[in-house]
């Protein structure tokens, strides 16, 4: 079996089942540009990496404590850290090259953090704050803000505003909505959102569109990225795909400001299919 169609089945498998299994979706994405990957020997990693933390605390620890541990072992027993230098690099995408190597970038630096402290007892979701996502810690009477990329930074509500402005503008205004738990489908497609913008900035056409094709598999009725699956399948020669996806856009936002140039786009994309066979 072709081992694109195998990964890309298994996330549409795990993305249909609540509670989404984040851990296992993030290695079926990375499958793709690793088909030999070791999904069992990474769901150890994150049992290990727990029992370190569990191992360091007294029966009974408050959740503070726990996140304390967790910040501890994660960030300087086992050097996790965000990837400074080299930011754009797709294997800070991957969970197993973030597991391996002991970087990443936000989002993926979260999902770990998030995949530790669950199996430490904690709730930790994510949080898709502009610029930079971020994990967020419930606790009794209250939440802590945590920063995996910056090794586990506990952020106040002023240093979130500030971030805020800095990302939004100054005249953009705050609000506590910001800060809600991101779904599972939401971050999957954040993590193929990035690795699209990182295959785009280096030309590469197909990794691009395998990236959109899945972030569909997790939202098939976005039209933003229909539109930008369409636009990809035009620049690889695909006009017939480009035309049934801009199709679907009418068929979902028939009111669209740009409906006619579409209809118009979709002909001449049609005619060149014809042209073609």
């Amino acid at each position: 079996m072709d081992p694109s169609a195998a990964s890309r089945r298994e996330l549409s498998r795990l993305a249909a089942r609540e509670p989404i299994d984040l851990a296992r979706a993030a290695l079926a994405i990375a499958r793709e540009e690793y088909p030999q990957l070791d999904e069992a020997r990474y769901l150890r990693a994150l049992d290990e990496f727990s029992h370190q933390v569990m191992r360091g605390l007294p029966a009974g620890a408050l959740p503070e404590r726990r996140v304390g541990r967790l910040n501890a072992v994660l960030f300087h027993e086992l050097g996790f850290a965000g990837n400074q230098g080299d930011y754009y690099d797709p294997r800070n995408s991957f969970l197993n090259e973030v597991i391996d190597r002991r970087s990443g970038i936000p989002i993926t630096l979260s999902l770990l953090y998030m995949e530790v402290g669950r199996r430490c007892g904690l709730r930790v979701d994510g949080v898709a704050f502009p610029g930079h996502f971020l994990c967020k810690v419930s606790l009794d009477d209250g939440e802590l803000i945590v920063d995996a990329f910056n090794r586990g930074q506990l952020l106040g509500l002023a240093e979130l505003k500030r971030r805020f402005a800095s990302a939004a503008g100054d005249a953009a205004r705050f609000d506590a909505r910001l800060l809600r738990a991101a779904r599972p489908k939401e971050i999957l497609a954040r993590m193929l959102q990035n690795l699209r913008s990182i295959y785009l900035e280096g030309d590469d056409l197909p990794r691009a569109l395998s990236a959109v094709d899945r972030q569909l598999l997790l939202q098939p009725d976005d039209v933003r990225v229909l539109r930008d699956r369409a636009r990809l399948c035009e620049q690889l020669g695909g006009p017939g795909a480009a035309a049934a996806d801009l199709e679907t856009v009418l068929r979902l936002d028939p009111a669209s400001s740009d409906a006619a140039a579409l209809r118009a786009r979709v002909d001449r994309l049609r005619g060149a299919g014809k042209l073609m066979n």
